[in-house]
């Protein structure tokens, strides 16, 4: 009988004049300075009138309903509306409307639903719904001729643009900014506004940060973990799928305290772990376990603001602003990653740019 040999499956192999320079990725990722500057101001008025129903008719709950980058996007949602208004945010389970059909009390609820396309047919299908059992409906949507938009209660324009581009980048960023205008406005939190209003120049020096360190510790990398906490987490999801989806490689997001629940028995002397530490609460946990990682001798790459041996710089500012800013200066990152490790991240295999699940 014949021996079998098993070799490593090889990356797809780029064109040879793509530079990371050249890709949609990076020219779509590189205009959210201007693209948050431009929201923020088009939609202060709608934002404003939002902002005083909620306050006049305080929601019982909130839930969010989105899919993939969007669905990263709700979960920074639920650290920022819990922490900020104490008002009770969970993820739709959207196959509950769409394939299950099961009626649910939506009364006193807020809906909020993030899509870069607004046409997915089972997140239509669960705002129709919501909205049926007596949600108010909010959608974050970036086309505003779709589906959604037409369906819903109100709507909060992402102006992020075209995006044309499989990855999210821009259109992600859009949603963070949305979602926090929404909550400052919602609460009257100066801080959280004063510190948006900041987001446009912060993003602009977020893209200029030099995170060319991660590209050359990541190149042959074939697992990670992405690691964050509080309204971080979100961010660290969102990496972890960029990697995924654009640069090939396996990646698993996880909170800086769930990763001791299991986890942990994975991570062996040389395992990267990528960890998102903004300025708040949750700081001295994650440094904390980002020096625990280390002690077991992972590669540890820490992403902070401030003096505490991050590896990857980034910028101070309100911490709930601090890892949108963080995903920004990873955009870029994984972009020259991608391209580094042999692939085309505007095109990963087996991919569309809407995917309507049903």
């Amino acid at each position: 009988m014949e021996a079998t040999t098993l070799t490593r499956p090889q990356a797809p192999v780029t064109p040879a004049q793509l530079t990371p320079e050249s890709t949609r990725m990076f020219q779509e990722a590189g205009q959210a300075s201007q693209v948050v500057a431009a929201q923020l101001a088009a939609n202060a008025s709608r934002v404003a009138a939002i902002a005083e129903r909620l306050r006049a008719n305080p929601p019982r709950a909130v839930v969010t309903c989105a899919r993939g980058s969007s669905d990263h996007a709700a979960t920074f949602a639920k650290y920022l509306i819990e922490t900020r208004t104490g008002v009770l945010t969970s993820s739709a389970g959207l196959s509950v409307s769409s394939v299950y059909a099961a009626a649910q009390n939506m009364d006193g609820v807020l809906y909020l639903a993030i899509s870069q396309s607004g046409k997915s047919p089972d997140l239509l299908a669960s705002v129709r719904a919501a909205k049926a059992a007596g949600a108010f409906t909010i959608a974050l949507v970036n086309d505003t001729a779709s589906p959604l938009a037409e369906i819903v209660d109100a709507v909060l324009p992402l102006h992020a643009g075209p995006e044309l581009s499989v990855a999210a980048t821009k259109s992600y960023i859009a949603a963070l900014s949305a979602i926090t205008q929404l909550v400052a406005a919602w609460t009257g939190d100066t801080d959280i506004a004063e510190g948006l209003a900041a987001l446009p120049a912060g993003l602009a020096g977020a893209w200029a940060l030099d995170w060319s360190a991660a590209v050359e510790r990541l190149t042959p990398a074939r697992n990670l973990y992405v690691l964050g906490r509080g309204v971080g987490f979100g961010i660290a999801q969102e990496a972890a799928l960029k990697f995924k989806e654009t640069c090939g490689l396996h990646a698993e997001a996880f909170s800086a305290a769930e990763v001791l629940h299991g986890p942990m028995a994975l991570v062996k002397s040389g395992f990267p772990v990528l960890v998102f530490a903004q300025n708040d609460e949750s700081r001295g946990s994650v440094d904390a376990m980002a020096a625990s990682l280390a002690a077991r001798e992972a590669d540890v790459l820490l992403v902070g603001a401030g003096d505490s041996g991050s590896l990857l710089p980034a910028i101070a500012a309100h911490p709930v602003i601090e890892p949108i800013l963080m995903i920004q200066s990873f955009y870029r990152m994984a972009n020259a990653l991608s391209v580094a490790r042999g692939y085309d991240p505007d095109s990963p295999p087996h991919l569309n740019k809407v995917t309507e699940t049903v």
